[in-house]
């Protein structure tokens, strides 16, 4: 697969400044509306979401919503609150997710669900999933509705595909793609399209900007998989080796474990259900991912899936707004290294 690849454009260091230049205005915009829809005459529900919203996210998702309108020359301004109905969703689910994995770390810090404990966390991750859904309807477009309640069924989906594939070693890559799908790249793909929707614009921009955020999504959560191996908790925001001892099936641990030697692939059926967690086979397990090349080649399927969504938005016209789409996807592939 690696010989297919074609390379991204690297510059020195990819980031998301570009971006994050590009839509600054409009993002404040979003981020008041954030916070005026996260208060509650329960003092627990603004505490607790707080926490987390600003927690030191890089707000990618709503970015994406705002820099895809800029793409497409919008000069209205129902891009805010969409944005903020993208950025809630995705609040909700982390706070889902922390609670579904017993997670004790998220951005450096402590979870929600360590501190508040697991009902409040989501209890309020339903309070901000209700907020989402009433932006959509002040928006009044039953397409942008449409859009974004699927990608919110999708990612629930999602999640519970994956739960039911924790701890399966028989796992496919195919299913495994599946999941990264539906619980990362849905939220990509229609923060993209919805852009496209307020900008008025025909079938195949929408198809465009969801191409190029679900591909982006894709490579986004390769990535992810791959640095739960090779990062450390620092550099990620969480607990090295997470999902190695959450039995996590990703894409390095299916690779791996398919080349391996009857011994190998025993050890990760051992790993994978709950026996062989200690520090020490975390480093056995990493020794055998880098042994395989299974790390090499889920960075190279990143890649692969970069430059599909690089080359989604080949057709528009190029400025600012689709440097800054490009950078973002190197950005999402540079975290690896």
């Amino acid at each position: 697969m690696t010989s297919n690849i074609v390379p991204l454009r690297r510059s020195t260091s990819p980031s998301l400044d570009p971006m994050m230049a590009l839509v600054a205005a409009d993002m404040n915009q979003v981020n008041s509306e954030i916070l005026a829809r996260m208060q509650s005459e329960v003092p627990l529900i603004p505490e607790l979401a707080g926490h987390l919203i600003a927690g030191g996210g890089k707000r990618m998702r709503p970015m994406l919503t705002l820099a895809c309108a800029r793409l497409l020359d919008y000069g209205g301004a129902r891009h805010h609150k969409l944005a903020a109905a993208v950025e809630f969703i995705h609040t909700a689910t982390l706070l889902h997710d922390d609670v579904v994995d017993g997670s004790g770390m998220r951005r450096g810090k402590r979870t929600a669900n360590i501190i508040w404990g697991n009902p409040a966390s989501v209890l309020v991750g339903d309070f901000l999933f209700s907020r989402s859904f009433e932006l959509m309807v002040e928006d009044g477009s039953l397409r942008v509705l449409r859009i974004l309640s699927n990608a919110s069924a999708v990612i629930a989906e999602g999640e519970v595909n994956q739960l039911t594939a924790q701890r399966r070693i028989e796992t496919t890559e195919e299913k495994y793609l599946d999941i990264i799908g539906a619980k990362t790249a849905a939220l990509f793909a229609a923060a993209c399209r919805i852009a496209a929707v307020v900008a008025e614009r025909d079938q195949a921009v929408e198809e465009a900007l969801d191409a190029y955020g679900r591909n982006l999504g894709i490579a986004f959560q390769l990535v992810d998989d791959a640095i739960d191996y090779v990062s450390d908790g620092a550099t990620m925001g969480k607990d090295a080796g997470d999902d190695f001892r959450d039995g996590k099936v990703t894409l390095p641990v299916i690779l791996a474990h398919a080349r391996g030697s009857d011994a190998d692939k025993k050890f990760w059926r051992a790993a994978m259900e709950g026996h062989c967690i200690t520090d020490e086979d975390l480093v056995l397990a990493n020794h055998l991912l880098r042994d395989t090349g299974a790390i090499d080649d889920t960075l190279a399927r990143a890649r692969h899936y970069g430059q599909r969504a690089i080359d989604a938005i080949g057709a528009f016209p190029g400025g600012a707004a689709k440097a800054a789409l490009t950078e973002a996807v190197e950005f999402a592939i540079a975290r690896a290294y």
